[in-house]
């Protein structure tokens, strides 16, 4: 009999009802006791959920209340000494601290790095390792929800992120060392792990180790070798878990490994599913996820079965079904899309769904397709209407595509040539300042957009609304000082949704939120069909706001490649076809905001990096088309209109060549977490644009100095020459209070009139 298990569900509950709870707990309104109440009936509602499904086995310690990698490094007790932690049990307000620097009661300090997990627009809080390092077992929080579930008579598999993805995930502080140092002093702690669930009765572990998707040089590769033996006693079964990617190299010796069960990514992986079968030993589980976790495309379930049949009757009761990796990267359910187009709401799958369709697969592989014939009609038909639809295909938009000239790909003049009549017309001081884009998103803001979207506000009282929202913003910019200025971005729902919600080829749905980090959530729009422009997206509120000042405004646009990467696709064309649909709708848009004399335009990459394929040999095609769609966007206009672009949590050691040949005149980043060690590329690499390295952390509540900012743009000159140097936050200010950012702002330009001193 084949079992179905789930490697994990989404953490968020119905209507965000985690976020709103943690939000609460932080502004003081909730008690601790109450938070934990809600932790407590969200984990019974979503296991109730899988199990009505009928999955046999059921995740848990897949919930968290920021991040499974920080719960890691709590339960591991990996605490920087900055929270000055007493080598107890970490507590609640400890672990908030780590992640977003302050938490209802503790000092405030600087929170812990945070960066993409993988290739998803997931956030993880990075591990901070010193070379003298211990562990100790610091968390019972997992032993805690195994014993919830038991009382509530579920099958329980424990979830917990392996030892080497743990560590290679980490980054080391201060004197520098090998991370695989520290492997000896953890396998302990994990041995211990293992024994107290084994003595709490869990029969199998489901140990994540997505790092055997990624290039792993010997003495990785031999890591795991030597950790898992000895793992290999005194523990429950464990299922060794690897998604995103193929194991390629890593496939002869990850079947070898002193386990019970390997999971692979079926999807992202379905070329190496016969010969992982065939590699593993006749006692070792083989764990095939089927159902795509990462997008939100129905199952073609009758096309999976001929995958899944030959390796049944291989295999038997040895293969184990699941989603293709955590269900955390999609929304919960679709059935709550009441107002989605009916056809495109019948190519879906959201986590509820998949689970429906891990189940019908079992009962077609253990009772037979007649016994569940109808459910394998309609996925049937559901697909093939959608490969039909004449919803998906736009003969015009591919004879533009396929007539694309690639003189649009390519600046008029270099940049030294185009800095000068820049510098020209612009006349800003050293330093100059600006921020990213957005200003804080009040709860009045997004009552008027909300109803004015659901017609409750006619289109005149929201165009007056917003304007006085846009010359509030111009004022405070004016006021304090700022030198390149913003509109800030009212009308907009979400850096992405607004773009798609424009353009042909883009769905959307009123409950799809899926987490991206602590307590902020995004609603990823579904790139179901051709992508083209009908309109003009942005001119109005850009060309308003520049009529209101003296000063530059910058136009702010969202980038092909983050539209793409920051939404849910389709998955019936090449990604790189897909996101060069959507460049040609944005070079429109970038012409139109031109032509109406917004003479700088940023555009926003900030996904870029966090779509790397994860094998180092997959980058080059990726990064061509990448930067392709980044150039066809921006390319077309004149020398001395100034283009800037965004990018967020990016390491850009190994694709600075990329960087440059993205060929921005301004590029702002995020630095402020990582003290400007990311510059250290720039310099070696003798970048030869101007860099905005960011010097607010906008993801804490936390408000910088004056000193602060001056030290880190300090060490930032001692990188690039101060003259290629702008003054900004690390990203947009959507997510924090007005009166943080007056202080924050107001601060950050007073350091860049001070270091114009400096540096005179």
């Amino acid at each position: 009999m084949a079992t179905t298990h789930n490697l994990g569900f989404p953490r968020i509950g119905e209507q965000r009802s985690l976020k709103i709870a943690l939000e609460q707990y932080w502004n003081g309104s909730m008690t601790e006791h109450k938070l934990l109440q809600t932790g407590k009936n969200l984990r019974k509602n979503h296991w109730k959920i899988q199990r009505d499904a009928g999955i046999n086995y059921l995740p848990v310690g897949d919930f968290s209340w920021y991040d499974h990698v920080l719960d890691t490094s709590v339960m591991l007790g990996v605490v920087p000494e900055r929270f000055a932690w007493d080598g107890g049990e970490v507590d609640l307000n400890t672990y908030f601290r780590m992640a977003r620097g302050r938490a209802p009661s503790g000092e405030s300090v600087a929170a812990c790095e945070m960066t993409k997990w993988f290739d998803t627009n997931y956030h993880y809080i990075v591990p901070e390792f010193a070379k003298n390092q211990t562990f100790s077992l610091s968390s019972n929080k997992l032993f805690d929800e195994v014993a919830e579930a038991q009382a509530l008579q579920l099958n329980a598999k424990a979830v917990v992120l392996g030892p080497l993805s743990y560590l290679w995930l980490g980054k080391v502080k201060g004197e520098p060392f090998d991370k695989l140092e520290l492997l000896e002093r953890i396998i302990p702690i994990y041995q211990t792990i293992f024994s107290r669930l084994k003595a709490q009765g869990i029969s199998w572990v489901q140990v994540d180790e997505p790092i055997l998707g990624l290039d792993l040089d010997s003495s990785w590769q031999q890591a795991f070798v030597q950790c898992y033996q000895q793992l290999a006693t005194d523990r429950p079964k464990l299922l060794l878990t690897t998604y995103f990617h193929e194991l390629r190299g890593n496939l002869a010796w990850a079947c070898q490994l002193e386990i019970d069960g390997l999971h692979i990514d079926g999807i992202r992986a379905a070329k190496e599913v016969e010969q992982v079968a065939t590699a593993l030993p006749e006692d070792c589980v083989l764990s095939l996820g089927c159902v795509d976790g990462r997008n939100i495309w129905r199952t073609d379930l009758q096309q999976t079965l001929e995958t899944l049949q030959p390796l049944k009757d291989k295999l038997g009761e040895r293969l184990w079904l699941a989603p293709s990796c955590s269900l955390l990267h999609v929304p919960m359910d679709i059935e709550w899309e009441t107002a989605l187009d009916p056809e495109i709401k019948s190519w879906l799958a959201f986590a509820k769904q998949k689970l429906g369709e891990l189940s019908v697969l079992q009962r077609a592989l253990n009772q037979g397709e007649t016994s569940v014939s109808n459910h394998l009609q309609q996925s049937t038909d559901a697909c093939t209407r959608r490969k039909k639809s004449s919803k998906v295909h736009r003969l015009s938009v591919q004879k533009r595509l396929s007539r694309m000239s690639k003189a649009v790909q390519k600046r008029q003049s270099p940049y030294d040539k185009r800095v000068k009549l820049q510098h020209e017309w612009l006349k800003l001081p050293c330093f100059p300042t600006t921020s990213i884009g957005s200003f804080p998103q009040t709860t009045e803001i997004r009552q008027q957009r909300r109803a004015f979207k659901k017609g409750a506000l006619d289109a005149e009282t929201y165009r007056v609304y917003m304007q006085k929202e846009i010359e509030k913003v111009i004022r405070f910019q004016e006021n304090i000082g700022l030198d390149v200025l913003v509109h800030g971005e009212p009308e907009r729902n979400d850096m992405v949704e607004y773009f798609g919600e424009q353009l042909d080829g883009f769905a959307f749905t009123q409950h799809g939120w899926v987490q991206s980090y602590g307590s902020r959530c995004v609603k990823p729009p579904i790139i179901y069909g051709d992508v083209a422009r009908p309109a003009a997206m942005t001119v109005e509120w850009s060309t308003y706001a520049q009529s209101l000042t003296d000063k530059p405004v910058k136009g702010m646009l969202t980038g092909p490649v983050t539209i793409l990467n920051w939404s849910f696709v389709r998955d019936d064309q090449p990604r790189s076809d897909t996101c060069l649909q959507i460049a040609l709708a944005l070079q429109d848009e970038v012409l139109d905001l031109e032509k109406a004399g917004v003479r700088i335009i940023q555009v926003d990459e900030a996904a870029l990096r966090e779509g790397l394929p994860l094998r180092k040999s997959d980058w080059d095609d990726y990064l061509a088309w990448a930067v392709k769609a980044f150039r066809v966007t921006v390319s077309a206009v004149k020398d001395n209109t100034q283009i800037h672009t965004h990018m967020c949590y990016s390491n850009f050691n190994d694709i600075i060549t990329s960087i440059a040949a993205m060929d921005a005149d301004v590029i702002t980043i995020e630095t402020s977490r990582s003290d400007m060690e990311l510059l250290d590329v720039f310099k070696s690499f003798a970048y030869p644009n101007e860099i905005g390295p960011g010097v607010y952390d906008i993801h804490s509540p936390n408000i910088p100095t004056k000193e602060q900012i001056v030290l880190l743009i300090r060490k930032a000159a001692e990188r690039i020459p101060a003259t290629r140097l702008w003054v900004n936050p690390d990203c947009g200010l959507k997510t924090r209070g007005w009166s943080e950012v007056e202080q924050a702002l107001t601060v950050m330009v007073e350091a860049a009139v001070l270091l114009r001193q400096e540096f005179a």
